[in-house]
């Protein structure tokens, strides 16, 4: 016997999370610059969060240029590190 209580039965859900679709294709001539915040700003969430690769659409070379850009642009205060 031990000295636990017993817990309760999990639950099982039948619900499946859908994956998101991808909104762009990722070409090759895809560059971003620090400098143009206003295109930065749609890779971001209404937080100031960096969208992840797969809701952003992009192959993992652009995911890390696009992130070395926002966060470039982040200590330059083009952009905000937190939005209110």
């Amino acid at each position: 016997m031990s000295s636990r209580p017993s817990r309760p039965p999990r639950r099982t859900s039948s619900f499946r999370r859908r994956r998101a679709v991808r909104k762009t294709k990722c070409t090759k001539n895809i560059s971003f610059d620090y400098k143009k915040p206003e295109e930065l700003r749609q890779y971001l969430t209404s937080h100031g969060r960096i969208k992840p690769q797969r809701l952003n659409g992009l192959c993992a070379k652009h995911q890390r240029q696009l992130t070395r850009e926002i966060k470039r642009a982040r200590q330059l205060a083009f952009l905000p590190f937190v939005v209110e």
